[in-house]
């Protein structure tokens, strides 16, 4: 679980790892039969899938370096953890010091961004100071999609926004946060994309600087083989038939193009690119 980093044009971007879980692919994919993963297994191997269709699911942030800023990019799960997610529980509480040992104590974070809402992208928005919760990052500006506040703030909690509470709602309340449009620029070289689907207002992030592009997926896809099968879902997407059609559009405008796709829940090697190749398109590290 090493930090890797990418240099895109004059942006840095830095993978900080809070845990990784293994499981079998069809549990999180139901579609993920061993006769439909026959055709993938070639390239998904040996990084992806391993001999016995197990898959491992890394919960990491990015922090991307721009413009003098320094933005994190969803802040993983955090000390709450989720009843009934115990395997994405860390066992320490230690991603703050894991941040600050890679060159990023959090109080030099500028942005904090949420690709969306759920618990293991908003987790470390929020800390234990005694009886209370704080902010994480006191001298950061927290960025939602107010698309995606918006949602949440209207639904009754579900299993995968349990933890909104303290983790979003209270930063909101506190004035900290700016809901901005999912088109929202935060850099010279950071915009937001819309990608919704998995969740309604969803965004992921593109960097680009000095003639150089890569793309942050966030959950628009939490595993490469959804780039060869788009219409592949879990059961946290509420919009299903939306985020298969998100992903193939971005296949369209982004397969055998430049791009590095830096996947926010790929094990290492973590960033690739999409090939078209007989047809169907791949994830190629």
């Amino acid at each position: 679980m090493s930090n890797l980093s990418w240099s895109i044009g004059d942006a840095k971007i830095t993978r900080i790892v809070e845990i990784e879980a293994e499981m079998p692919i069809a549990g999180f994919f139901p579609a993920a039969t061993p006769e439909k993963l026959e055709p993938h297994a070639e390239w998904l191997k040996p990084h992806f899938l391993d001999d016995d269709n197990n898959i491992v699911l890394s919960i990491h942030a990015l922090l991307i370096e721009s413009c003098g800023k320094r933005i994190i990019v969803d802040t993983c799960v955090g000390e709450m953890g989720l009843k009934g997610f115990d395997i994405l529980t860390p066992e320490k509480f230690d991603f703050p010091d894991k941040l600050a040992a890679a060159g990023f104590p959090r109080e030099s974070i500028d942005y904090v961004l949420c690709t969306h809402l759920h618990f293991d992208h908003v987790g470390w928005n929020t800390m234990s100071v005694g009886d209370k919760r704080e902010p994480t990052f006191p001298n950061a500006r927290y960025l939602f999609a107010k698309v995606e506040w918006e949602h949440w703030k209207a639904e009754k909690p579900s299993p995968f926004t349990a933890t909104l509470d303290d983790t979003v709602r209270c930063i909101v309340d506190a004035g900290l946060a700016d809901l901005v449009e999912m088109d929202h620029r935060l850099t010279d070289d950071v915009r937001l994309e819309g990608t919704p689907g998995h969740t309604p207002g969803h965004v992921s992030v593109h960097i680009e600087s000095q003639g150089q592009r890569a793309m942050i997926t966030g959950d628009m896809a939490h595993h490469p083989v959804q780039w060869s099968e788009p219409d592949w879902g879990i059961s946290a997407d509420v919009e299903p038939t939306r985020a298969a059609a998100t992903r193939r559009r971005l296949i369209e405008e982004h397969a055998d193009q430049p791009l590095l796709v830096i996947g926010t829940h790929y094990v290492t090697p973590t960033a690739g690119h999409l090939q078209i190749k007989d047809g169907c398109c791949r994830f190629i590290v």
